[in-house]
């Protein structure tokens, strides 16, 4: 989750900043860049539970340790909470899961250097202190009480709003781990494909990536129990966006949509300003009750677009968030797979082929099938495997024009082999962890912590 906006203070003044701030100019393509995000959960070695903020062996210790290599302190309230470094920054989820977001990059070689480079720091900081880090998409082991609590205003207010609007938003907060990939657009016409095309097939990333099976140590029924904890999580700023598929759907009536989000908070002279359930519409009137007679800053509409939640996000460019966090291949593999898909012509074309005549209903039924049944959900005569299969296959064109070349002249293909692996042998990452667990790990879940940990 976002930290406070950097954007300038300026004032409002129309719709037209609002659309402005979402559209802006188009970017060439030649300037289309990769930014990948990944979250992960910290433990500690010798009793495998989450480390709280405070203390030698805390996050904010962490934090602190990674300064020596070359990053920057970010405060709130006299308390580190985030890092910066050449575009990227390390910042804390509400239960100290530690998220990279990465710079934005040129291609999926830099991109993978970055992730390894950052888990290379962060072992270098940890293990001393008697830490791991385990990539997956929810917490294995622990209940939502054992978690902690990081010291972030907005984390405080959302919190306190979450159990208003649905029963397993806190889940959400403090026991899922996400990576995902933010990619450009080049103008309103292309954006508007590439968001039908990424919505359309998000379930098809999320039964690739699906790595979240247990709950306090049981297998929970799920594949993706991260994926399913967002269906019951907040309604009015979560789901697939069924208008994104209407004629005529664009930026203004994206803004539209963002306008009917309720708010969460404003963010003044280092403080958050509980704002929760308020319209924004009502802010830009001076009718905000939590802050009477004022209108936004520009900066209060970027802290805005950071509080839906939608399948796929747009924040000037798109943000795929169905894929539940994983290993460190598959931190490479999320970018490549829509990297493939959406920036190059010919495989755009395709993937829109493939998804172009898929219904409401269908598009639906995938959403709410694929966290329990992974690539086994039927689907017209066939099944999401077969739907995976085609889909990596087009992405996989598509990085071959690319022909973007790294270490020993490679192109950016490998980077799918992970994936290629679980399509080939036709299970999820969930299913090769529950074969453990009833197997080698003789049903208990602890074996993870050692076997997976990055």
């Amino acid at each position: 989750m976002s930290g406070p906006s950097n954007v300038k203070d300026a004032r409002i003044e129309s719709r037209d900043d609002l659309l402005e701030f979402i559209g802006g100019e188009p970017r060439p393509r030649a300037a289309w860049k990769i930014g990948t995000e990944h979250e992960k959960f910290g433990f500690r070695t010798d009793d495998l539970r989450p480390p709280s903020f405070d203390g030698d062996r805390g996050i904010e210790a962490v934090l602190k340790g990674l300064v020596r290599f070359g990053w920057e302190e970010v405060s709130e309230n006299g308390r580190v909470i985030a890092l910066t470094r050449d575009g990227a920054s390390v910042s804390l989820e509400p239960a100290g899961q530690l998220e990279l977001s990465g710079a934005p990059l040129d291609n999926l070689h830099q991109t993978c250097h970055e992730a390894a480079t950052h888990l290379r720091e962060l072992r270098t900081v940890a293990e001393p202190m008697g830490l791991g880090f385990l990539g997956m998409g929810f917490q294995p082991k622990w209940r939502r009480e054992d978690m902690p609590w990081m010291p972030k205003g907005r984390y405080r207010i959302m919190r306190d709003y979450m159990p208003k609007v649905g029963s397993l938003g806190l889940d959400m907060m403090t026991r899922t781990c996400t990576v995902q990939v933010n990619l450009d657009v080049g103008g309103e016409a292309d954006m508007v494909k590439k968001f039908r095309v990424s919505l359309a097939l998000q379930s098809v990333a999320t039964a690739l990536f699906a790595d979240s099976p247990f709950t306090e140590g049981r297998p929970n029924g799920y594949l993706s129990y991260r994926s399913q904890i967002w269906t019951d999580t907040d309604a009015d700023r979560t789901g697939l966006l069924d208008f994104v598929f209407e004629d005529g759907f664009g930026y203004e009536r994206y803004v539209d949509y963002l306008l009917d989000v309720p708010m969460y908070f404003i963010y003044r002279d280092g403080t958050y300003i509980d704002a929760s359930g308020q319209s924004f519409r009502d802010f830009l009137e001076g009718r905000l009750p939590a802050l009477p007679g004022e209108t936004p800053l520009l900066r209060d509409w970027a802290d805005h677009c950071t509080t839906v939640f939608p399948e796929v996000r747009l924040k000037k460019y798109l943000e795929m968030r169905g894929a539940d966090s994983g290993p460190w291949n598959r931190i490479c593999a999320l970018p490549a797979f829509w990297v493939g898909l959406l920036y190059d012509d010919t495989a755009l074309d395709a993937a829109w082929d493939l998804v172009k005549d898929f219904s409401l209903a269908e598009l639906h039924a995938l959403r709410d099938g694929v966290p329990r049944h992974g690539f086994r959900l039927p689907f017209r005569g066939g099944s999401v495997l077969d739907l995976a299969r085609r889909a990596l296959e087009i992405s996989a064109h598509g990085l071959r024009r690319r022909d973007r070349l790294g270490v020993e002249a490679r192109d950016e293909v490998h980077y799918l082999e992970p994936l290629m692996e679980f399509v080939e042998a036709g299970i999820t990452p969930a299913e090769r962890k529950l074969e453990l667990f009833h197997g080698a790990w003789n049903g208990s879940i602890d074996p993870v912590f050692r076997e997976f940990a990055y």
